[in-house]
């Protein structure tokens, strides 16, 4: 920045610009006693120096270049004009200075500027990721067509407008596919506007002069970059079209062609089309890479995705095998009989209408039954089940849509291996009857999608390629009352169809636990679907509702118990005291399960327990009190040894409150994973480092609660105090811990040993046998 100063500095100013370069460099005053004892200063001072001197070597040099440049430039200068040319330029020059004051008094306006090949580049390499989108872009434009035409036909004319379709024709040889309406058509006006304005949307004009008008009708495109989606497949582009809205005496046909650089437009009196009073073709050049698009199978199925609900029939020119009956002349036959007779394959072409199905999601539901949802689900999901539920509706107001959703009856098979697969998801989006995309992630939860359904609306937010789905608050609100229709209605099955609902919750339950986890926004609603295992249910399962209804009276908790299946969470120590109570207790034999519960926390004010964890608060009177406290003291004592011999495998040793007949259990902290959990968050590590570090925390999260009531314990304090150090405490140490640790459902460190420890145990218990098989035995006599 100094230099640029300098540089820019009259030889006369050099000496200012030195100073605020000394200045720049140069630190503040300061008193002289402090300055003759800096060292730092001076060598500032003389970087400072260095730099001027530097700048100003710099600033002499090209103050010479410039004399020496301006010196060669005079030489080679040619003679000044003189007369009129010289008039010439001075005007010139007085008019340009003119000019310039004039602009920077008032500022000018410029139009943006494009290399129209460039544009076009862009739009068909950049708003389309998928080739197969021309056919649904070009389709919709002619249904637009029909459209137009017979809301003009309907407004403005007494005679009712034509049978209006669309018609579908490849031609192999000369590599060209043709679209062909008898729609509304152009005029050679629209078709420069139209065709030759990118960007431009005849449809998007015609929506604005109904809306000027108050009327209404349903078009599809509004970008006015559709058609351009031809580029993507074809070289050259042909559009021949006659005009429905000039006089029959006056209307022309006309040639608009381009093969992507630029346009012509020519008259083509001999066209015909198939649409008596009107319409268009299109006809594609097909590119080399493109050929595929000359199959009819593949355009069937293009047409069949894309454009099935469109309201005017489409046909497409395909191939059809029919047999003829001929006399077969390899077999002879007696005079008088019947000649034989075989069938000869023969193809035929002929137009097949490929939109059959109507979209019945634009009817009153009142009018809808259900064998036609049966087969417009069947038909559209290619499913072979009967819908579970259905829910369709209509809003309106300040946003507009229509939807038609279905549970299935049996999970999806794309849903069997991977419950969150993307090939699973089939919420269709429509935007006026044609197909979008059925994979935006945002239109329905992830934990509803097993659901499949159809979405149409005019207000959805889509890019220019109606390939990407934006976020929005009208996306937000479609959401939200999609979530909340379908909510209601299997809030209405769990009400009034319990079986109907077991089949749902046997097949979906897990989704419903999942949006409980991740969805907050539903959490609070969810909670009264999810259904668990219960102590007393038996067979069925229950409802958090239902276990709050069969509470005992003074109850203010809902009890659970985490295990690996119903049977291990039946035979949980923790269940003792919980069935000598007669409290019910519900199982989560599943890691999600558990997860679950924690999000849950609390259900019409009752919070959810863990009866394997510690701090576990069971009801108790004075006496019952007091009696632990004398307790407690009473084997403080074996506790503390007992942690002492176990070490780090146990975070600590107390006296339980939740044992009736085993002798002890292993609980985890307020905050700790059960062992089902832990080895669930076990198989999610990544290496080996991670698997030693988890396994000592989850370890050392465990605690071990003793029955002080139990003839082993009392066995164990009196072998504490009679001889600790012996190999048959420190054996039966291990063995309270290694059996608590397996009936909780964790794994002992070391199951050798502790085989081992049984193999000892047994055959210390077991009558002593002699060596000699001939020895006599001693008879046992029974009276």
């Amino acid at each position: 920045q100094v230099l640029a100063q300098v540089l820019s500095a009259p030889p006369a100013g050099i000496t200012s610009a030195m100073v605020a370069l000394r200045a720049s460099h140069m630190p503040p005053r300061r008193p002289a006693e402090a300055r003759a004892s800096s060292g730092a200063y001076s060598q500032r001072r003389s970087s400072a120096i260095l730099t001027a001197a530097v700048v100003v070597v710099a600033y002499v040099g090209f103050q010479c270049f410039g004399s020496l440049q301006s010196a060669f430039l005079a030489s080679t200068r040619p003679a000044p004009r003189t007369g009129r040319t010289a008039g010439l330029a001075a005007r010139r020059a007085a008019k340009a200075e003119a000019a310039t004051e004039v602009a920077e008094a008032q500022g000018e306006s410029y139009e943006f500027k494009a290399e129209v090949s460039k544009v076009m580049d862009i739009i068909i390499n950049s708003l389309y990721s998928n080739k197969d989108v021309f056919l649904r872009e070009l389709v919709s434009n002619a249904a637009d067509a029909c459209d137009k035409k017979r809301f003009i036909a309907l407004t403005e004319s007494e005679t009712p407008p034509e049978p209006m379709k669309l018609q579908i024709k490849t031609d192999k040889d000369k590599r060209t596919l043709t679209i062909e309406d008898n729609g509304v058509g152009m005029m050679k006006s629209e078709l420069i506007e139209n065709l030759g304005s990118i960007a431009r949307s005849g449809t998007a004009n015609f929506v604005k002069q109904l809306q000027a008008d108050k009327d209404d009708v349903s078009l599809i495109g509004q970008f006015g970059v559709g058609f351009y989606s031809a580029f993507l497949v074809a070289n050259k582009v042909e559009v021949i079209t006659r005009s429905f809205q000039d006089k029959p005496e006056d209307r022309k046909s006309w040639k608009w062609m381009s093969e992507g650089g630029s346009f012509s437009i020519t008259e083509e009196p001999q066209e015909q089309f198939f649409g008596k009073d009107s319409g268009t073709r299109i006809v594609l050049t097909l590119k080399e890479e493109a050929q595929e698009y000359l199959d009819t199978g593949k355009l069937s199925d293009l047409l069949k995705k894309y454009s099935e609900f469109i309201t005017f029939p489409i046909e497409l020119w395909n191939e059809k095998v029919q047999y003829d009956q001929v006399v077969d002349e390899s077999v002879k036959v007696k005079e008088g009989e019947k000649p034989k007779m075989k069938s000869v394959p023969r193809s035929v072409y002929e137009w097949e209408t490929m939109n059959k199905m109507k979209p019945i999601w634009l009817r009153n539901p009142d009018v809808v039954n259900s064998s036609e949802y049966s087969e417009f689900y069947k038909t559209t999901f290619k499913a072979f089940d009967e819908p579970l539920t259905t829910t369709h509706f209509r809003v309106e107001g300040q946003i507009e849509f229509r939807a038609l959703l279905f549970v299935p009856s049996t999970m999806p098979f794309e849903l069997t291996r991977d419950m969150f697969s993307e090939g699973g998801r089939a919420m269709r989006l429509y935007v006026k009857r044609v197909f979008i995309n059925d994979k935006f992630e945002d239109l329905i939860p992830r934990w509803l999608t097993f659901v499949r359904g159809v979405v149409d609306s005019e207000d959805l937010p889509l890019n220019v390629g109606r390939e990407i789905l934006q976020k929005s608050r009208t996306l937000k609100i479609i959401r939200k009352r999609m979530v909340r229709k379908l909510l209601d209605t299997i809030d209405n099955m769990r009400e009034n169809e319990p079986a109907k609902y077991d089949q749902f919750w046997n097949s979906y339950g897990k989704y419903f636990k999942v949006g409980l986890v991740e969805d907050l926004d539903y959490k609070d609603e969810l909670k009264r679907f999810v259904r668990f295992w219960s102590s007393t249910s038996g067979d069925n399962m229950t409802s958090m509702g239902e276990y709050v209804g069969r509470m005992k009276e003074g109850q203010d908790k809902i009890y659970f118990v985490t295990g690996e299946g119903k049977r291990a969470a039946e035979i949980a120590p923790a269940m003792e005291k919980m069935r000598q109570r007669g409290y019910e207790v519900l199982y989560m034999v599943d890691p999600l399960d558990e997860i679950c519960s924690q999000s849950i926390v609390e259900f019409e004010g009752k919070k959810l327990v863990d009866i394997n964890k510690a701090g576990l608060d069971m009801e108790k009177s004075e006496e019952e009190k007091k009696q632990m406290e004398e307790t407690q003291k009473e084997f403080e004592g074996l506790a503390a040894w007992l942690k002492k011999q176990l070490g780090e495998r146990v975070q600590k040793v107390q006296i339980s409150e939740r044992l009736v007949d085993s002798p002890a259990t292993l609980v985890q902290g307020e905050w700790g994973m059960s062992p089902m959990m832990q080895r669930y968050m076990k198989a999610q590590t990544t290496s080996s480092a991670q698997d030693s570090a988890f396994a000592i925390g989850s370890r050392n999260q465990a605690i071990l609660e003793i029955n002080p009531q139990h003839a082993v314990i009392q066995q164990m304090k009196a072998a504490m105090e009679s001889a600790p150090e012996s190999e048959d405490t420190e054996d039966m140490v291990m063995m309270i811990y290694e059996t608590a640790a397996l009936i909780g459902g964790y794994t002992i460190e070391d199951p050798g040993d502790f085989a081992k420890r049984v193999t000892k145990m047994m055959a210390s218990k077991a009558p002593a046998v002699s060596s000699d098989p001939g020895a006599p035995l001693d008879a046992e006599v029974v009276q």
